[in-house]
Formats: C-alpha cells, sequence, structure tokens
C-alpha cells in the first residue's frame, strides 16, 4: 500500500485498483458535549453509486457538512480525487467538484426560480443579466427533473416537494466529481422518484460518484452498488448491497431488529365527526373539496406533487388564504383566518417544513415544547422556569425524545426528535384534531416506528388525525382511510379494506390524463 493509502481493509467487494474517488481517514468531530463523529474511516469507488445510512444521530449530517465545507474536521483525514481535502467554505467544496443537496434547503425564497438555478452562473449580454437565456436554460433544468413550474415564479411561493425539485436541478446546472444527496426524496411521489432514479443513471454512465442519503430502504437498491452504516458517529461497515436486506440493514443501523408497527386495527372507529370540511375553495377558480375526519380516525391525504395536498391543510390551518367554504370542529362550524384561530379551535398542523415553520431553532427543547401555552405555566403574567422544565420534561419522557437536557437548543438534534418536539408543543396544547404533513420526512427507521406508535395513540384517544405523506406504504399502514388529490381535487376515496398502491397511483394521475382509474 502507498502511504497515503488507508490501512483498514476496502469495502468487500471493491475489487478494483483504481484509486478511490473520496476516503477518509479516522476522521472526528466534536461538539460541545457530543462526539459527532469517532475515527471514522472508508472510501468511495470512482464513478460508484455510494448510499450513506444510519439512524438519526448516527453522524451523517455532520460528515456530509465535512463534504460541503459548512464543517471542518477535528481529527483525520479526507482525500478526495487523489488530493487531500480541506475545504474551508463551500464554495471551495463547489470549486473542488464536490455539491452537496442538503436535506434542509438551501434557497433564496425572494428570487426566482432561474435566479435560484443559475445563481452561480448568471448569463448575461453587455454587461446585463440576460433573463431570456437565464430562463431558457431554467426550463430545460425543470423538464429533466420533471417540475412544472414557469422559471420566473418566486421561490418562496413553492411548496417543499418542489423546492427540492428546485435543488436537485441546482445541482445538476454543474459539472461535479462527487454529488452528495440528502433525503432526496422525502417529499417527492413515485413520479419524480423515479425520474430522479433515471437521472442519477445517467450521472452514473458519465462516471459522476453519487453518495445518497435515504431512510427509505426500499430505494437504495435502485442506486447503490455499496452501503456505509454508522452508529452513533463510528463506522460500522462498508460493504456491496448485492445479498443484502432490508431487515439486515435495519440491524446494521440500530444494532437490534425493529418489528414491523401498524398503528391501528383494521376497521375505523364509528364516532363522531372531529373535523369537517365542505365546499372548501383553495381560490376563486379552483375545485370545492369536501371531506370529514371522525374522532379515533386517522385520514391520508395522498397525491403526486403539486396536487394541493399541503395548500389545503395550509388552508384549514389558516396559514393561506381560502376563497370559501366552511369548516367545522366537533361538529361546530367555526371562522378560521388565521393559525391563531386555528390552535383556539383545537386544530393543530404540524408542518413539513419543522425547521423552518415548526421550531424555534435557537430556543431549547423545554421553550419550544411549551411556546403554544404559556398561560399553563405562567402565574399572574409572569413565566415559571420550574413549572415549564416540569411539563417539559414529562413531555420528554412521553415521547423518548433523545437530548441531554431539556435546555438544549433544538437545532442541535436530529429530524426525528426536533419531529418529537413539534408533536410535543401540540399535545402540550391539547388539541382536537391534528394535521401531519408529512410527519415522517427524512426520520430513520425507529423514530419512524415511534412516530407510527404516536399517531395510533392519540387516535385510541380519540382524536381525529390528518396525515399527508408521499409515502404510499406508510399511508396504507397507518390510516383507516386515504383521500387522493389530483389537480386539486379529490379524485377518489379509498377505504382501508381496498387498499392498493395501483389504485391509489392511478387516482392521483387521473386529472393528467396520463393513468386512468379502473
Amino acid at each position: 500500500m502507498h502511504g497515503d493509502e488507508v490501512s483498514r481493509p476496502r469495502a468487500e467487494t471493491a475489487a478494483t485498483t483504481e484509486q478511490p474517488i473520496l476516503r477518509l481517514q479516522s476522521v472526528g468531530k466534536r461538539f460541545p458535549g457530543v462526539v459527532a463523529l469517532r475515527d471514522v474511516s472508508f472510501e468511495i469507488a470512482r464513478g460508484s453509486g455510494h448510499v450513506l445510512l444510519g439512524e438519526n444521530g448516527a453522524g451523517k449530517s455532520t460528515l456530509i457538512n465535512l463534504l460541503g465545507g459548512v464543517l471542518q474536521p477535528d481529527d483525520g483525514e479526507i482525500w478526495f480525487a487523489g488530493a487531500r481535502y480541506q475545504p474551508a467554505s463551500p464554495l471551495e467544496a463547489f470549486k473542488a467538484g464536490i455539491r452537496v443537496v442538503h436535506q434542509e434547503l438551501h434557497l433564496l425564497s425572494n428570487l426566482s426560480v432561474a435566479e435560484n438555478l443559475l445563481f452561480e452562473q448568471v448569463p448575461s449580454r453587455w454587461g446585463l443579466v440576460n433573463y431570456r437565456e437565464m430562463n431558457r436554460r431554467a426550463a430545460e433544468l425543470l423538464a429533466e427533473v420533471g417540475l412544472d413550474v414557469a422559471p420566473t415564479t418566486e421561490v418562496g411561493r413553492l411548496g417543499v416537494a418542489q423546492m427540492q425539485l428546485v435543488e436537485i436541478a441546482k445541482a445538476l446546472c454543474h459539472e461535479s466529481k462527487l454529488l452528495v444527496l440528502d433525503e432526496p426524496t422525502a417529499t417527492l411521489t413515485a413520479r419524480e422518484v423515479d425520474r430522479l432514479f433515471a437521472i442519477l443513471h445517467r450521472l452514473k454512465a458519465k462516471g459522476v460518484t453519487t453518495l445518497y442519503i435515504s431512510h427509505r430502504l426500499e430505494e437504495i437498491f435502485e442506486v447503490g452498488d455499496e452501503v456505509t452504516v454508522l452508529r452513533d458517529g463510528q463506522h460500522v461497515t462498508t460493504r456491496a448491497l448485492d445479498g443484502l436486506s432490508i431487515p439486515n440493514i435495519v440491524e446494521l443501523m440500530v444494532g437490534r431488529t425493529i418489528a414491523d408497527h401498524g398503528a391501528i386495527g383494521t376497521a375505523a372507529p364509528d364516532g363522531e365527526e372531529a373535523l369537517g370540511v365542505s365546499g372548501l375553495k383553495l381560490a376563486a377558480d379552483s375545485p370545492e373539496i369536501s371531506f370529514s375526519v371522525g374522532k379515533g380516525e386517522i385520514v391520508g391525504i395522498a397525491g403526486l406533487v403539486g396536487s394541493g395536498r399541503t395548500e389545503v391543510v395550509r388552508a384549514l390551518f389558516g396559514a393561506d388564504p381560502k376563497a370559501g367554504g366552511t369548516i367545522r370542529i366537533e361538529g361546530q362550524e367555526v371562522e378560521i383566518a388565521s393559525p391563531k384561530d386555528a390552535v383556539a379551535h383545537g386544530l393543530c398542523l404540524a408542518t413539513e417544513d419543522r425547521k423552518g415553520q415548526g421550531l424555534l431553532l435557537e430556543m431549547s427543547c423545554a421553550e419550544n415544547m411549551t411556546i403554544t401555552d404559556l398561560t399553563r405555566v405562567s402565574r399572574r403574567g409572569l413565566l415559571q422556569r420550574k413549572d415549564e422544565n416540569d411539563a417539559a420534561a414529562r413531555l420528554v419522557r412521553g415521547l423518548r425524545v433523545k437530548t441531554p437536557s431539556i435546555h438544549q437548543a433544538v437545532r442541535t438534534f436530529s429530524g426525528g426528535n426536533q419531529q418529537k418536539v413539534v408533536i410535543a408543543k401540540w399535545l402540550f396544547r391539547g388539541p382536537k384534531t391534528l394535521i401531519f404533513d408529512e410527519p415522517t420526512r427524512g426520520i430513520d427507521v425507529g423514530a419512524k416506528a415511534e412516530i407510527y406508535e404516536l399517531l395510533g395513540n392519540l387516535a385510541a384517544e380519540g382524536k381525529g388525525i390528518l396525515v399527508v405523506s408521499s409515502d404510499l406504504p406508510e399511508l396504507m399502514a397507518i390510516c383507516h382511510r386515504i383521500l387522493v388529490f389530483s389537480k386539486g381535487r379529490i379524485s377518489g376515496e379509498v377505504p382501508r379494506a381496498e387498499f392498493d398502491e395501483h389504485r391509489i397511483l392511478s387516482l392521483a394521475y387521473q386529472e393528467y390524463g396520463r393513468v386512468r382509474a379502473s
């Protein structure tokens, strides 16, 4: 071996003599009170599809930030394309040939889609921005990822799933040696996922290496040749995916087997109405939407990106204006013009964008959990820290939130634990009906099982639950009924006894004229 090569074995099937594109040797990273990475060593073969897996908190995000120049290692060395790799900033990582598509989106919401896509390579003419050329190039990139929006659309008007496709398109705009994708399909539906896989196969054929991170384990076999597993900040294994099963991988990730959790029984409860919606219109010319959710019932909302799923729940919550319709809570018609109105009536929304809209990242776990009803932890208008801490400690125990302290800032939490804090703050409020938009986005298998169990427990207590998810198997596992949206309208309703993935997808495509429901 050469002196600069890793001293431990390569991946078990990596029999090539070609120099790896990326090599980590004894890499470590520490934060106050936390060791994020400890003695991590592995290699990624040039031109391969490599998968990085681990539970939330395993060190994946820290590793990605090291590669992307956001952080620098405290120990060890990183080698990229045959040279020592020490980027001091994301710009240096970008110039070296590493492009990172982060799970948490990094777009400029007040600029157009085209301006975001070509921000680093703005086309100009006679010293002025050539907007015609910019929009033309942007339209080509959007077509490649299958996003049907105008290049001139302001990014802030897009949903999270659409923003994710913009991030992917932005990564394709530049030649990269290593493309890092962190949970790229978390909010995408089957059509968008298939298109992304086709793009990755084309990039691989051109010699581009991909590092792919996902909690959707069934999809990693589509894009990966080898897998690296991290657990508690340490390297567990790097091996070929061929021959591994999902249960094998889960056990490597968590160090134990995890049972398949179904949150509900097979029959929907015969309860009273928890939430009723009649003639809801998102705009003056949009179709009317009507449905109900019973007490003790979990109702799912499925549909393609842009089908109106998130827009509907945001309108119900008062986060976006509606053009018409009525909303009922426990049979009583209510007026909801703002989130404050919704919460006052017992309707709570766990948003799909937990960092941007669901949490106060710089505040502590305890502060985030109790902020929805400060009157419960105050006396004579003064906040009582002991009451706040006691309430937060009970919620941490009840939801099994992993944190060294209730005073820890939630920005340091893993995705799964951040989601539990979002749920905890609404439980502290004492809701009648809860809406969950992508409740397990970017969450590992262990945390998913816990959230499914929690949803089942809430339904058993008589709460009405409405769940929006891009993950059809998830909806089919936890819901009593599934409403299918297609181009802003409900194209069908499927009861649990008739759940069938093909039928649901057919209804999702119905208004697009591509697949007709039988």
